[in-house]
């Protein structure tokens, strides 16, 4: 006899939540879902989830509930709020926060979660929109072990690259390492291309050329094509890029590390919302390298 599948909740129906709640149906969990945005609960119903009206309600009937919301405030409010998650949890339900969010709110919340007899993971995710869709998502995971090995089956519907790091706070830890470096190799790609682009040499020429050597990454492979139409449609938006430097930022004051590089980079996402991309994907920050060269990286 097969094992059965537990019923999950998930919080959150944006860009990367709306992907991961249909692969969450597609291998066979009912979803009960929840967002502030009426429209996105009916078209995630259409798609075979259960819509429910608050968080509460969505943690009342489901065994693992994942949060997926855009900053710390959002999951305070829908965790410990008055229609928040908590007023529904006891010892045999799991709390899966998927977001990206300060780590000391992080510390905080376990606490409560645990409170209440629950237990919680923070597991943020890399991979963008294009990553949920395909459940190709990489999972940073913090928390206990055994609880971990309890909600494996649901995570690698998200994600095949799912890791276990360590304890409470270490899934958000790692994910401002994540953020730190992904960030500072977007802004080097695009100082990259401006340089070449301004001597006289075809962008699409440097793109093909780079990532065949010591700088390949993925910023040059997937994404620098989208910047050569100048596709800057978000997959992840330049905002939330913004803030998770802040929390890079906040983590690297906490424990003294110093991060001089980062503090640039982030200086750099700081423009890009000063010029009105902060809805744009984050490699609109190529938008303020071109203003500063004066030159425009495009293909022919």
């Amino acid at each position: 006899m097969s094992k059965k599948r537990p019923v999950l909740g998930f919080i959150g129906l944006g860009i990367m939540g709306k992907p991961m709640v249909r692969n969450l149906i597609e291998g066979g969990h009912a979803a009960h879902v929840y967002s502030n945005q009426r429209a996105d609960i009916e078209e995630l119903v259409r798609d075979g989830a259960h819509g429910q009206d608050s968080p509460a309600a969505v943690a009342r009937e489901a065994e693992i509930i994942i949060t997926m919301v855009p900053d710390t405030p959002h999951v305070r409010e829908v965790v410990l709020g008055d229609n928040g998650v908590i007023h529904s949890l006891h010892e045999e339900k799991v709390l899966i926060d998927m977001s990206t969010i300060s780590t000391i709110a992080t510390r905080e919340l376990t606490e409560a979660v645990r409170a209440s007899g629950a237990r919680m993971l923070d597991a943020p995710v890399s991979g963008g929109e294009k990553g949920a869709i395909e459940g190709m998502l990489s999972i940073m995971v913090g928390g206990d072990k055994k609880v971990f090995e309890r909600c494996m089956s649901v995570l690698r519907l998200l994600g095949q690259r799912v890791t276990h790091v360590g304890g409470n706070s270490a899934g958000q830890f790692v994910k401002s390492c994540n953020q730190m470096l992904a960030a500072a190799t977007v802004l080097a790609m695009g100082k990259a291309l401006a340089l070449g682009t301004k001597a006289g040499v075809n962008s699409q020429k440097i793109v093909e050329v780079l990532p065949k050597g010591a700088a390949r990454c993925w910023a040059l492979e997937v994404r620098a094509p989208e910047v050569l139409k100048g596709n800057f449609q978000p997959g992840f938006k330049s905002k939330l890029q913004y803030k998770d430097l802040d929390l890079a930022m906040e983590l690297s004051h906490s424990i003294n590390a110093p991060m001089p590089i980062a503090s640039v980079v982030h200086e750099f996402y700081k423009s890009t919302l000063a010029q009105g991309c902060g809805e744009e994907d984050h490699m609109a920050v190529i938008r303020i390298i071109e203003q500063m060269t004066r030159v425009e990286i495009r293909s022919e």
